[in-house]
């Protein structure tokens, strides 16, 4: 097989590779040189967590790395976490995370694969193992799981990170957070990981998977880090609940809307992280590297002609010409009862996250139907007949055209 000796594929939008030095139980200096050397495809581990029905750009970036690895040869194995999502990762989390119903994770998985299709290789014999880790963590009795929490000392659970802010600040850690990270390192001796990748914030529980499996006598694995991804906001990572975010099943027009307006800051991170452009070929005018980041990011997960009928969509609706764009998301607005406030209806239709949002972008000027600003924050709309057919609009990213078809 090859592995693709040309291996620059493995050092773009990599943020570390750990471990650094050579191991006693792993003779091989670096996980370039094991892949170099190798003679058979690597197992290479990616877990996910059900915990939601969305997936973002920055959730795409390990996968796409892990799309890298099985066009190189190797077997990705997709660890979907439907046992761990019912403990909830506590990973940088300030407090406890609900806990989900078996159902609830079932649902989300599959929502999960869907969206995960234009990214991995599904149909390449021998590329992609999808597992649930309800198939070996639900079989440990008690007698193994005491056997496990036997490997990590207390001091060195409450070392990871959001444990120790927790504990310094008196917030509860309960008990069943501390079996998260053993059990998902469990989930590297169970699938025999040669690799696992996740994000940099995902170190501890790596580093916890490389121990687990020395302890049953395995070859440690190594752990590939992965950067965050800013939000479109250049301030904070991508995140749904602050808005920031590009989501995978968002229509193409408010994809390439939100990426045509990537800052400055984060146009380069971008190509790098979310393209296979080649970086040293890309435009020089600003305003130029926006569209084609934009044109590239969509046509991913929409294909080609649907970015570009995105892409022309946004300029005719930057320029007011809301009767002809096309590729514009609808909205029935068959189950809103009318008379309508404005504000319910930006809350209604998804512009805004909640009526309060509406308000504040009525008041700042950001609202527009068909091209007309709407600055009256009580307006009411007594019946569709003004409203069918018209794009409604909230700032420079988000369209809705209005309809009254059931």
């Amino acid at each position: 097989m090859s592995n693709h000796h040309n291996l620059n594929w493995l050092q773009r939008g990599t943020a570390d590779i750990f471990p650094h030095q050579p191991d006693s139980e792993n003779s091989l200096e670096n996980l370039p040189l094991f892949l170099a050397q190798s003679d058979r495809p690597l197992r290479v581990k990616l877990g996910i967590d059900p915990t939601g029905t969305d997936i973002h750009l920055g959730h795409s970036i390990p996968f796409r790395k892990l799309r890298a690895f099985q066009d190189a040869g190797h077997t990705a194995v997709v660890i979907i976490g439907d046992f761990t999502a019912q403990i909830g990762d506590p990973t940088g989390k300030s407090e406890v995370r609900s806990q989900l119903t078996p159902e609830q994770v079932k649902q989300n998985a599959q929502t999960y694969l869907e969206q995960l299709r234009p990214i991995l290789d599904f149909q390449t014999k021998g590329r992609l193992e999808i597992r649930y880790n309800s198939e070996w963590l639900s079989k440990l009795d008690l007698g193994e799981i005491l056997r496990l929490l036997g490997t990590m000392t207390v001091g060195q659970m409450l070392a990871k990170e959001g444990f120790s802010e927790r504990y310094h600040q008196e917030n509860p850690i309960y008990l069943h957070e501390f079996l998260y990270p053993l059990m998902q390192g469990y989930d590297s001796v169970a699938v025999e990981a040669d690799v696992e990748l996740g994000g940099t914030d995902q170190k501890f529980n790596m580093a916890v998977g490389r121990d687990l499996q020395r302890h049953f006598g395995k070859k440690p694995q190594f752990g590939l880090l992965l950067p965050i991804l800013l939000g479109t906001d250049g301030i904070q990572k991508m995140s749904k609940s602050l808005g920031n975010y590009v989501g995978l099943r968002e229509d193409a027009l408010s994809m390439y809307s939100k990426l045509e307006k990537t800052p400055d800051s984060l146009i380069n991170d971008y190509f790098e992280l979310l393209t296979n452009l080649n970086l040293e070929e890309l435009p020089e005018n600003p305003r130029d590297k926006q569209k084609l980041l934009a044109l590239e990011v969509v046509s991913q997960f929409h294909g080609k002609e649907s970015a570009l009928n995105a892409q022309q969509a946004a300029l005719t609706l930057v320029a007011g010409q809301t009767t002809n764009a096309e590729s514009v998301p609808e909205f029935s607005l068959t189950g809103i009862n009318f008379p309508a406030k404005l504000f319910y209806l930006l809350s209604a239709t998804g512009l805004c996250q909640s009526s309060g949002e509406g308000r504040r972008q009525i008041q700042g000027g950001a609202v527009r139907l068909d091209g007309d600003r709407l600055n009256d924050v009580d307006q009411i709309f007594d019946t569709t007949e003004s409203l069918s057919g018209k794009v409604l609009q909230v700032g420079k990213k988000k369209f809705i055209r209005l309809t009254v078809n059931s």
